[in-house]
């Protein structure tokens, strides 16, 4: 009887203590949650939808859709091997270069934007070489595919790699047994045992790409239906219409949304 008074005892406690936790985690919710809410309220309130610009919209749209799509294809088939090479192979120098890859997730946009100007424009360390060559990349669409690619692939390495190192070994070592080559044990075995990872990660590598801005702007610049993709166009028409601005700002919250929610159903994650 007095063991059971002894527990009931710190309940209270234990309750005011799970308040004081709650209470900054409260404070941290609110301050992710409130700005995309007050833009959705600022945008019903001002039927933004209304003056949304109609052939700027469709333009950047466009542009955004395909570069996107470009960039994420490229980022699973260059990204892919690299990931497995991190996650199952043994090299030199294996933690500098997950670092290093994983650098661009962390750098100022300006300095990225910097970064790939100073590699890939005309006086840059490749750009006499592409310049031999016929390629001219800055300030072009390519430039934006660059750019998404240079910030966005990193989050799918990322998880990829997550991905690959989960794999069971004995399931490797099997298929080794079997007589499987590098090759069919990556194909056949590690990378469909490794899909969801993988498609999680390209699904948040595609939202990151989509919303890219501070990489682009410098290094391929703000050129409508040429570069202009659909942060620029937020930025430019912000001065003079923020109404317009608002509404493509929801577009992209709501595709970046869109690919959280797969990106997180591909995860196994389940809500509370």
């Amino acid at each position: 009887m007095q063991t059971s008074q002894h527990d009931e005892r710190p309940r209270p406690w234990s309750r005011l203590i799970q308040a004081a936790w709650m209470i900054p985690g409260g404070v941290m919710a609110v301050i992710l949650i409130l700005p995309i809410a007050a833009l959705v309220i600022r945008a019903v309130q001002a039927r933004a939808w209304e003056q949304a610009p109609d052939a700027g919209i469709v333009e950047a749209m466009v542009l955004s859709f395909g570069t996107t799509a470009i960039s994420a294809g490229l980022t699973f088939m260059l990204g892919t091997p690299l990931a497995y090479g991190l996650a199952r192979q043994r090299m030199p120098f294996k933690q500098v270069i997950g670092v290093l890859v994983e650098l661009p997730l962390v750098l100022p946009p300006a300095v990225a934007g910097l970064a790939l100007l100073v590699t890939f424009g005309r006086r840059g360390l490749l750009g006499p070489t592409l310049e031999t060559a016929g390629i001219a990349l800055p300030f072009t669409t390519a430039a934006v595919i660059v750019a998404q690619v240079f910030v966005a692939a990193p989050l799918y390495i990322r998880a990829a790699q997550v991905g690959f190192q989960g794999i069971d070994p004995e399931i490797e070592d099997a298929a080794r047994v079997d007589g499987a080559s590098a090759f069919k044990l990556f194909w056949r075995v590690a990378l469909p045992l490794a899909g969801r990872a993988i498609g999680a990660g390209l699904a948040l590598s595609w939202a990151r790409a989509l919303g890219e801005f501070g990489a682009t702007i410098l290094f391929a610049g703000s050129l409508q239906g040429r570069t202009q993709t659909m942060p620029l166009l937020v930025y430019n028409v912000f001065e003079r219409d923020i109404n317009a601005a608002i509404w493509t700002g929801l577009l992209l919250v709501g595709l970046a949304l869109a690919a959280l929610l797969v990106s997180r159903k591909l995860a196994g994650e389940r809500g509370a």
